[in-house]
């Protein structure tokens, strides 16, 4: 486990044994609210106490190495303060992780660092692959401006990052910043370690922060927007990050009432804790993929290999007879119902296929729809099954659908086929699909109530 052990001892106080044994309980976690305000900060500040120490202690064995000098060295013993809000970013330096986001204004940065009143100041670690020359120069950037003489001591670089290294990042800090370019992020595990030992994340929306981000769970860099341009993205994304922290959350931190621990910091804290504790950790994820695929993927393979493989030879022979039908399938033609619908109403769509040598068991005919972007692709399309009302000679048949107009805009449609079978893994198994040969665009505006004509595009 990657929570700390004075952590662990305080959930076994408050959350009971059972904290252990089921993590994805949310009964479990919600006995946080139990915790004193000030034993929970009591602990946390411990343990960014002993961050700042390992930190330290790491940063003159590295000038060490390179041979500094004396005062170096003793400079060395008063770098970071134990009790200024302190973040951390560890990782693997790739480029799209954009390590250097928070570097971008160094006139605003350093006026953040040195405020004297609410002091703030990053931990950064990580290691580039040996062949990633871009990488390499995003560290040599980083540990350029972390020596420089106004930056000395709120800026730190750990060099050698290892798993020791670390725990004592995401036992220690009070923020996690994650900076990926979106939509590049496949998850982001390391903002998920530091949730049961009470620290919060900062991080664009992207990989698990999508699903995990809430407004009292954390914060946000960005809106969740995707942007063509690599180097505008940068600008807006790291002027927002710096409001952030300038506007939410170095005020949230030192928001206290004398010598008081900061309340509403650690109510966020507890909130962040009983809402995402029992979600991220690998209890939860292991129950979900067995749930959802493992044991799924068990029934069919005891399925398909009942008999001596009967079913598997059934399936196997199925997949050849498509295969060799599939050249003849088509759509011959569609139909919708009117050019005018008010919001809210399900347009009817009429299709007309020809299968060939195909049964119409074997297919399953689909009306593709959703609003349309600037490029006039289809977003967040929905797929709904057309039912076949009418067999034909010839392997023709007639389907029909509905197009549902949930909201106003411009939507586009489309018609497809695609081949079906109780048996199959997935609808596109044998990576066979048919659509129309004609794109459908139609218009529904809400404020008249009325959609405009169908155009043919």
């Amino acid at each position: 486990s990657w929570t700390s052990s004075e952590m662990s001892e305080l959930f076994l106080r408050y959350l009971g044994p059972n904290w252990l044994k089921k993590p994805a309980d949310q009964s479990i976690w919600k006995r946080i609210e139990r915790i004193p305000e000030v034993e929970l900060w009591r602990i946390h500040e411990r343990r960014r106490e002993r961050l700042v120490a390992f930190a330290r202690k790491r940063l003159i064995e590295q000038l060490k190495r390179r041979g500094a000098s004396s005062s170096e060295l003793e400079k060395a013993h008063e770098v970071l303060n134990p009790e200024a809000l302190t973040i951390g970013f560890a990782r693997r330096f790739a480029t799209y992780k954009r390590a250097t986001l928070l570097l971008k204004d160094l006139d605003r940065l350093k006026k953040l660092l040195t405020n004297k009143n609410k002091p703030v100041q990053i931990i950064f670690a990580g290691k580039a692959h040996p062949q990633d020359d871009e990488g390499k120069r995003l560290i040599k950037k980083l540990i350029h401006i972390a020596r420089q003489e106004d930056m000395r001591g709120h800026i730190v670089f750990l060099e050698n990052y290892d798993i020791n290294v670390a725990r004592y990042l995401v036992e220690g800090v009070d923020v996690w910043m994650n900076t990926p370019r979106r939509p590049m992020e496949a998850s982001g595990t390391s903002g998920m370690k530091v949730i049961p030992n009470g620290g919060l994340n900062l991080s664009v929306i992207d990989g698990w922060w999508v699903e995990g981000y809430d407004t009292d769970t954390g914060w946000a860099i960005g809106a969740g927007e995707d942007y063509e341009n690599p180097d505008y993205q940068d600008d807006v994304e790291s002027k927002n990050l710096y409001d952030v922290l300038e506007n939410e959350i170095v005020p949230l931190f030192y928001d206290r009432n004398g010598e008081k621990p900061p309340r509403n910091w650690i109510a966020m804290m507890k909130s962040s804790m009983m809402k995402l504790g029992p979600v991220f950790n690998t209890n939860r994820m292991v129950r979900e993929y067995t749930e959802k695929y493992y044991s799924h993927a068990f029934e069919c393979w005891r399925h398909l290999s009942a008999d001596h493989f009967a079913r598997a030879r059934q399936v196997a022979e199925w997949k050849q007879y498509i295969q060799a039908n599939w050249q003849k399938v088509r759509i011959v033609n569609t139909l919708l119902e009117k050019r005018e619908a008010e919001v809210g109403y399900a347009l009817k769509i009429l299709a007309e296929v020809s299968l060939g040598a195909i049964k119409s068991d074997d297919v399953s005919v689909q009306v593709y729809s959703g609003l349309l972007d600037i490029d006039r692709n289809i977003v967040d399309g929905v797929i709904e099954e057309m039912k076949c009302v009418e067999t034909l000679p010839d392997g023709m048949a007639k389907y029909e659908g509905y197009i549902a107009c949930d909201e106003s805009g411009q939507f586009g449609y489309s018609v497809r086929i695609v081949p079906k079978h109780p048996d199959i893994a997935g609808r596109f198994d044998l990576e066979m699909i048919r659509w129309i040969n004609d794109p459908f665009e139609l218009d529904i505006n809400a404020e008249n109530a009325h959609q405009q004509e169908v155009t043919v595009g």
